[in-house]
């Protein structure tokens, strides 16, 4: 039997300009502010899965790896995936 998923009440505070891009989207797809919020937090969950992922991938090259010039480049992007440029 399948259950279905209960939403749980969150309470967020939101920045107001961040609050009227959430509006204006929703308004733009006819969607409530709720519904729109909801699939901004599912899409970046999603991306944030997604990553994880590349990061792990390119640890395990880096970790394979055995030429010194592949080391160091893989190396490099991993350093600006985890501090940024």
């Amino acid at each position: 039997m399948r259950t279905a998923n209960k939403g749980v009440r969150q309470s967020v505070s939101l920045p107001a300009n961040v609050a009227a891009q959430v509006r204006t989207m929703a308004k733009t797809r006819r969607l409530s502010a709720n519904r729109m919020l909801v699939e901004l937090i599912e899409n970046g969950i999603e991306a944030e899965k997604h990553r994880q992922q590349k990061f792990f991938d390119l640890a395990e090259r880096f970790r394979s790896a055995t030429d010194p010039e592949d080391v160091k480049r893989l190396g490099d992007r991993m350093g600006r995936m985890v501090f940024g440029n």
